[in-house]
């Protein structure tokens, strides 16, 4: 990948538009204290939203559920071989919501090897998961993108699609030290859109990455599917960062059930089981 101000892309002036209504402190330079550019993130959500509105068919549903404003964390599954959610989360976010807002992920530390990309995930607001990094972020009442699963979720082969993997717990220590809602989300489609029959681990370690997805024709291209996108009920979760792992073990288990309910109904609502109406956000 490279920097989007190296791509031949014109700005669409209602993304442009959207860009500006953005609730962020940007100097008179078009930069905020993240180091976000403005005209970075234009070009970037003029390229996202050809593929969110015209590639992809996507549905989101429960974004009323998303506060318009403040911190909050929106935790779902990971799936796709690569960050196809992620990006997906992110469109929403900027696209469905009103005022528009920024989903700030915390990508893999590998990032920070791969030519331009370092460069690139900062400009638009993508920091290395670093937990000082989520502390400010929330403190400065920012949207945070997390998928406690990892890497090990987009590792998932066709068969694995809609399932869940272990969840690591410092996001809900981070939660709760920051007094910070959680928003569940499901993303279903992922495993279709790149449907992984295999993971070459070997090669990806040569390359500095966690491994290399391999699909029917070879390269991890998505298709042109269906996506379902699921906002849940925000939780707000009561105890302190210091409990027990017993405890905290507790509230993981909570939200990794809300999710695999969301997950569950979202996979419905795709097949054609389930209409929007009967969805339960928790």
């Amino acid at each position: 990948m490279i920097p989007a101000s190296l791509i031949p892309l014109p700005i669409d002036p209602q993304v442009a538009a959207r860009v500006d209504a953005l609730e962020l402190p940007f100097n008179r330079h078009g930069v905020d204290p993240y180091g976000i550019d403005k005209r970075e993130l234009a070009r970037l959500y003029t390229l996202i939203g050809w593929f969110y509105r015209r590639y992809f068919d996507v549905e989101v549903l429960g974004t009323g559920h998303v506060p318009p404003r403040g911190r909050a964390m929106l935790v779902g599954n990971h799936s796709g071989g690569v960050a196809l959610d992620a990006v997906m989360v992110i469109a929403s976010a900027f696209f469905e919501l009103e005022p528009p807002r920024l989903a700030q992920g915390m990508v893999e530390k590998f990032i920070q090897k791969v030519p331009f990309l370092a460069w690139f995930t900062s400009r638009i607001g993508q920091l290395t998961g670093l937990p000082e990094h989520c502390v400010r972020l929330l403190e400065d009442e920012r949207l945070l993108l997390v998928f406690p699963e990892g890497a090990r979720g987009t590792a998932k082969l066709y068969r694995e699609r809609d399932s869940l993997v272990g969840f690591g717990t410092g996001f809900v220590r981070l939660a709760l030290q920051t007094s910070t809602p959680i928003v569940p989300f499901a993303f279903v489609g992922g495993g279709e859109a790149i449907p992984t029959v295999a993971n070459l681990y070997r090669a990806g370690k040569l390359l500095g990455v966690p491994y290399l997805p391999v699909t029917p024709y070879v390269a991890p291209v998505p298709l042109p599917v269906s996506l379902k996108l699921v906002y849940g009920r925000p939780m707000m979760l009561q105890g302190s960062p210091s409990d027990s792992d017993e405890v905290i073990a507790g509230h993981v288990a909570a939200i990794k059930n809300r999710i695999a309910s969301l997950l569950t109904q979202g996979r419905a609502l795709r097949e054609g089981r389930l209409s929007s109406t009967e969805i339960d956000f928790g």
